[in-house]
C-alpha cells in the first residue's frame, strides 16, 4: 500500500464486480481453473492512482475524480485519488514522487503545471505507466494525454461573441495568465477577432481563477469603459465573477458575457440569461479513457511488436482531444440536473 504521510487522500477502495455476474450456462467456463483465479487476484490487487492539485475543487470532484472512481468500480481495481486540498503544485510534484516509490500499476495526472515535468519523467523512468490529462506537459515524457484543444475554447468563445455583438464592440477577457492552456485559449478568441475590425479588445486581465477577483475587475472594467459590449472568461471562475458584477450593474442580457465549465453555478447563470454561452470540457473523459489506457498499458492490450518497449513504441495514443461542449440557453436544460 502507498504511504501517504502528508498526502490529502480522498479515496482509495477495491471493488469487485465480477463476483456479481451471473454464473455462464457454458460450465467448462463458468468454474474458473487456477489460472484465471490467479489472474483474477492480481487484478484484484491493482492500483491506480491520480494526483492532482486542489483535490477538493468542485469541479474536479464532480467530474474528472466521480469518472475515475466508476472506472475503478467498473474495472474492479483499486483507486487512489492524491494531492493537496490547494493549489500548490510543489505540493503536487512532492505527492507524484512519493506515489512512484509504492510502484502503483499506473498513474493519471492533472498536467496542471510544466513545473511537473521532471516528477513525470521520474515515474516514466521508473516503467510506471503515466498519462496526463487536462493540460498536457509536453516538455515530459508521459505515455499520453487526453484534454480539451485550448485554442478551439477561444476560437469558440470567439465566434459566439462576434455573433452576439453583431461584430462590433469592446470586449475585455480573463482567466489565469501564463498557463500554457490558457494563453493558447487568449490566442484563438484574438484570432477570430481578427476578422473583426469593429471590435476592440480593451485588455486581458488575470483574475487568479478567483471569483471575487473577477467580479472586481469587470467592475473596475464597467465603469472605465461603459460601453463594453462583451467579456470572455477562461477559468472556471471567472464566468461567475463576471457574472455578478454585470448583474450587479443592473445590465444582465445586454453585457454579453461567454466562458468555461459547466458547473452548476455557470448552469443556473445561463438559464437566467445572465451568461450567454460556456464551452463544456467533457472532462469524464479525461479520466475515463485515460485511466483505461493505462490499464491497457499494464496489461499489454494492443501489442505492436515483439518487444514494444525495446521497439520505442508506446502501444496506446499519444495524444487525445476529448472535444468540447457548446451550452446555450437552448439546451442548458439538458446539462441541469445531468
Amino acid at each position: 500500500m502507498l504511504r501517504k504521510p502528508f498526502l490529502f487522500v480522498v479515496c482509495s477502495f477495491m471493488l469487485m464486480v465480477y463476483s456479481c455476474e451471473l454464473p455462464s450456462k457454458n460450465t467448462e467456463t463458468a468454474t474458473p481453473s487456477v489460472n484465471e483465479g490467479t489472474k483474477d487476484e492480481a487484478i484484484k490487487n491493482e492500483e491506480y492512482v491520480m494526483v492532482t492539485t486542489a483535490v477538493t475543487m468542485p469541479m474536479y470532484v464532480h467530474h474528472d475524480q466521480a469518472a475515475f472512481l466508476k472506472w475503478g468500480k467498473a474495472r474492479g481495481v483499486k483507486v487512489s485519488v492524491l494531492g493537496p486540498a490547494d493549489w500548490d503544485v510543489s505540493e503536487q510534484i512532492n505527492t507524484i514522487e512519493e506515489v512512484i516509490g509504492s510502484k502503483p500499476s499506473g498513474l493519471l495526472i492533472n498536467g496542471t503545471d510544466p513545473a511537473i515535468a521532471g516528477a513525470i519523467n521520474k515515474a516514466v523512468a521508473a516503467g510506471i505507466p503515466t498519462v496526463v490529462y487536462d493540460s498536457d506537459i509536453p516538455d515530459s515524457k508521459r505515455n499520453a494525454f487526453l484534454g480539451t484543444d485550448w485554442y478551439e475554447i477561444g476560437k469558440m468563445q470567439g465566434e459566439e461573441i462576434a455573433s452576439l455583438i453583431n461584430g462590433r464592440g469592446k470586449v475585455a477577457y480573463m482567466g489565469i495568465l501564463g498557463l500554457n492552456n490558457m494563453e493558447a485559449g487568449f490566442k484563438g478568441l484574438l484570432d477570430v477577432f481578427k476578422k473583426y475590425p469593429g471590435i476592440e479588445v480593451v485588455g486581458k486581465f488575470d483574475d487568479k481563477a478567483n471569483v471575487e477577483e473577477a467580479a472586481k475587475i469587470t467592475s473596475d472594467l464597467l465603469s472605465a469603459h461603459p460601453d463594453i459590449a462583451a467579456f470572455a472568461g477562461f477559468d472556471s471562475n471567472s464566468g461567475p465573477g463576471i457574472a455578478l458584477a454585470v448583474k450587479e450593474a443592473g445590465r444582465a442580457g445586454k453585457i454579453k458575457i461567454t466562458c468555461v465549465d459547466w458547473e452548476p453555478e455557470h448552469l443556473a447563470l445561463v438559464k437566467q440569461g445572465v451568461i450567454q454561452m460556456l464551452a463544456g470540457q467533457k472532462r469524464e473523459l479525461f479520466t475515463w479513457y485515460g485511466a483505461q489506457f493505462l490499464y491497457d498499458m499494464a496489461h499489454k492490450t494492443n501489442k505492436l511488436s515483439g518487444n514494444d518497449a525495446k521497439a520505442g513504441i508506446t502501444d496506446i495514443p499519444y495524444s487525445v482531444n476529448t472535444g468540447l461542449l457548446k451550452i446555450t440557453k437552448e439546451n442548458v436544460d439538458q446539462f441541469i440536473n445531468h
